[in-house]
């Protein structure tokens, strides 16, 4: 079955730079159409952050554009998300998901907290 494993988050103060990571295993790379990132605050909707398609489009939410960047590692199933210029309003749980053929599948989250 799909899994995906996050990785990445942590504590990091205003200003500051995370990586996050998402690696998914079984399934083929081929039958990926779309990688992206969630995330959900205390309180709040889950909302979608940055996409990316299997051609390399890519999608932001307008308060991250300019300071997140999504990549994609097609040979290892792997998605990125590069995010600078933290803010406290950032902080939530950020959920990786993969699209394909067969649905939607969900990562199980890690948490980004910004906070000084």
């Amino acid at each position: 079955q799909v899994q995906l494993v996050e990785s990445g988050g942590g504590l990091v103060q205003p200003g500051g730079s995370l990586r996050l990571s998402c690696v998914a295993s079984g399934i083929r790379g081929f039958d990926i159409n779309v990688m992206g990132w969630h995330r959900q605050a205390p309180g709040q909707q889950r909302e979608s952050v940055a996409s990316i398609t299997a051609r390399g489009n890519r999608n932001y939410r307008d308060s991250v554009r300019g300071r997140f960047t999504i990549s994609r590692n097609t040979v290892r199933n792997t998605v990125y998300l590069q995010m600078n210029s933290l803010r406290p309003e950032d902080t939530a749980v950020y959920y990786c998901y993969v699209d394909q053929k067969n649905g939607r599948n969900w990562g199980q989250g890690t948490q980004v907290t910004v906070s000084s």
